[in-house]
């Protein structure tokens, strides 16, 4: 606010125009980046974080000097946000982007220790991070607990007083302190981020700006407000210098002046009479008219002429000011280190360069695991040694608890550190870690999947994509996408299209109206396709007769339909030419028989007969890829699932309605269908079965 009584700033009326108000401060230091800033308008959003004061002057005052200075040595002096609460900032990346670009997400997290106290392993923290409230945290955290979210903590005390914050987590006898207090920073407020947005209105226009330009802007708003303060001053010396000029010739003339002021009928007469004898100006005589008699002692008359040598003297300063930049700039710099001097203080908030690093995978085994979603989407995933094997045509054992009107639908093999892509019916994609999807017994209903990514309502999850780097350019640029669709729409994508997927989730397809999208397969691009259709026929074409498409295209045709009731019911691509084709229908019937039997075709045929489809044995339901090191697992729609090996099945003619897989109970029907890979020896127990990289079990 200093010196905004001297005309540094304009003035606009306030909302009711009865008052002016100031459209900017003319603030001696870059209070955007010392305080920080956050607000929304129309259209756009601010968050600016607050920085330390002693680094943001010694920062400016370097550009000063320097006007040609790079964010990269800019950053050396102002290394980061400094934020009030102190904490940590956790990793430098995003500082960087931030100051590079104006936008970046700085993680920050709570100093918190290891203390033995009272016999038991503690977790103390002594400082959170910014804007996080401190008991809404530990409410939070509490609940956690009590849903066994977090584990390993017997209870929490809030010890916080005046000296200073202390909370403490009290652990229990078994649990790992290191583990524990990775599992509140990823579950906690312990951990949290600021999104920094640096829009800032220049000239009334809004633009987002790095750390050079809030610093650039800053620099050219204080050098305006030292030119208008000093032409102000300069105004108001000349002013009473011009003043002081006139009571000088009056004092020198004093008993003139007394004369013809004492002959005068009134002021006006003086005024006039002054400004005619002495060739003074109507500011000048007024002065003299109001003189006070004690100006006319020796004294008071010394002072006007000292007072009128120290303005002339002022006079010349604010010029040589206003004509030389340099000095100006100087002037800044001083006023910014007077600042410095008297409010800068240290950093509360410490580094962690090396920060950004650690993932909560290191805690986390890479163990294989099932991954089941229901009719209604809700989603879990399950050790895989709860699934144990049955002989073919058992009754099966419940594969989950579901809601009456809710069946399971997808079902597949991954491991905990695998990357997932989950495709839905309308074509959008989404991206999580194996390791993020709730873990569940065997026996549980599992997550809604609304709940962990942000799809629509009316959409549901229909294929997925387990892939190991999705940072691996190689790997990524040499990988394919392959989709296809129940009207028989076929799609290949690059990979690496679908390697930086949003919260909200990317274009995968563009699905037409009467449409889903069915299936997603990862390729190496040598592939074959097989596509079957629900009126039993199949065909089979090479992976190179589609070129590969952008995103949002919708595809080709891969499969010509029987009529309009008729739709795609599988999709498999396939590299060994020894693997066997096997087909499921709705009525638990089903067979394998060799890929030789599909003759390869052009894209876009009618296909070829693959299953008798009769009344008995009811619609296909599935097509899948199989040989005989593969178990295959059946889910009814009422939740029953059996487990039997590929290789009880003997391989059939192409045309034969198979043999009896499940028995069937009621008015029931197979829901899905998926196959698990095993060792070469005999297995008991689901659990020691090899998942193959990229291989995805529906």
């Amino acid at each position: 606010m200093a010196d905004i009584d001297k005309d540094t700033v304009d003035h606009q009326l306030n909302f009711d125009d009865t008052l002016k108000e100031p459209k900017v401060l003319p603030t001696r230091v870059p209070n955007l980046l010392i305080n920080g800033a956050s607000g929304i308008a129309v259209g756009m959003a601010t968050n600016m974080p607050p920085h330390n004061l002693t680094e943001v002057v010694n920062g400016t005052i370097q550009y000063i000097d320097n006007k040609d200075i790079t964010i990269d040595e800019l950053i050396k002096t102002i290394k980061a946000p400094d934020f009030p609460t102190g904490g940590t900032i956790y990793g430098y990346e995003g500082v960087k982007e931030a100051f590079h670009t104006g936008r970046g997400r700085v993680v920050m997290r709570a100093n918190a220790n290891i203390e033995m106290v009272r016999d038991r392993e503690c977790i103390v923290v002594t400082e959170i991070p910014y804007q996080v409230n401190k008991a809404e945290m530990i409410r939070k955290t509490a609940e956690m607990v009590n849903d066994k979210k977090i584990e390993g903590i017997s209870n929490i005390r809030d010890e916080s007083d005046r000296k200073g914050m202390r909370i403490v987590y009290v652990l229990k006898r078994d649990a790992i302190p290191n583990i524990v207090l990775n599992k509140l920073y990823k579950y906690t407020s312990l951990q949290s981020s600021f999104s920094v947005n640096n829009i800032a209105l220049v000239k009334g226009r809004p633009q987002l700006l790095n750390l050079k330009e809030m610093i650039h802007h800053f620099v050219e708003h204080r050098h305006e407000v030292v030119v208008r303060r000093t032409k102000y001053e300069l105004k108001k010396a000349e002013e009473r210098a011009h003043i002081l000029e006139g009571l000088i010739i009056a004092s020198d003339h004093i008993d003139e002046v007394i004369a013809l002021i004492r002959s005068s009928s009134n002021a006006e007469e003086a005024r006039e009479k002054l400004i005619a004898q002495f060739k003074l100006t109507e500011i000048q005589a007024k002065a003299i008219v109001e003189m006070r008699l004690r100006q006319l002692t020796g004294l008071e008359q010394d002072k006007l002429r000292t007072e009128y040598d120290a303005l002339l003297k002022t006079i010349a300063d604010l010029k040589d000011i206003l004509d030389n930049k340099e000095r100006r700039m100087n002037i800044i710099k001083t006023e910014l280190a007077e600042v410095r001097e008297k409010y800068g203080d240290e950093r509360r908030s410490k580094i962690e360069y090396a920060g950004g690093n650690f993932s909560i995978e290191d805690m986390i085994p890479d163990e294989k695991v099932v991954i089941t979603i229901s009719h209604a989407g809700y989603i879990k995933r399950t050790a895989l040694s709860e699934y144990k094997t049955q002989n073919r045509g058992g009754v099966g054992q419940k594969a989950s608890t579901t809601r009456n009107e809710d069946f399971l639908e997808y079902l597949f093999v991954g491991t905990n550190h695998q990357y997932m892509l989950f495709f839905t019916q309308k074509g959008k994609c989404f991206w999580m870690r194996v390791y993020e999807i709730p873990e569940g017994s065997r026996t549980t209903k599992g997550r809604a999947i609304q709940n962990l990514i942000n799809i629509e309502q009316d959409d549901r999850v229909k294929a997925f994509i387990c892939t190991q780097d999705l940072k691996d350019e190689e790997y990524i640029n040499n990988h394919y996408v392959i989709m296809a669709t129940k009207k028989g729409q076929v799609k290949k994508t690059s990979l690496e299209k679908y390697s930086r997927p949003r919260a909200n989730g990317i274009n995968g397809i563009t699905i037409k109206d009467d449409d889903e999208l069915l299936e997603a397969r990862l390729t190496n691009g040598n592939s074959q396709i097989l596509l079957a259709v629900k009126s039993g026929k199949a065909i089979r074409f090479e992976e190179s007769k589609t070129r590969p498409m952008g995103r949002s295209a919708s595809g080709v045709r891969g499969i010509t339909l029987a009529n309009e009731q008729d739709e795609v019911v599988g999709m498999v691509t396939v590299n060994d030419m020894d693997a066997n084709i096997l087909v499921v229908s709705e009525n638990g019937f089903g067979k394998r028989s060799s890929l030789d039997d599909y003759r390869t075709t052009n894209r876009g045929g009618k296909g070829v007969k693959t299953i008798s489809v009769t009344e008995k044995t009811g619609a296909l339901v599935t097509l899948k890829s199989v040989t005989d090191l593969d178990d295959l697992m059946i889910i009814n729609k009422s939740g029953i699932a059996i487990r039997m090996a590929v290789s009880d099945l003997r391989v059939m003619g192409r045309a034969t309605q198979g043999v009896k897989l499940i028995n069937i109970k009621g008015n029931d029907s197979i829901a899905a269908v998926a196959k698990t890979m095993k060792d070469d020896e005999e297995v008991e127990d689901i659990s020691d079965i090899d998942v193959e990289d990229g291989t995805i079990i529906e």
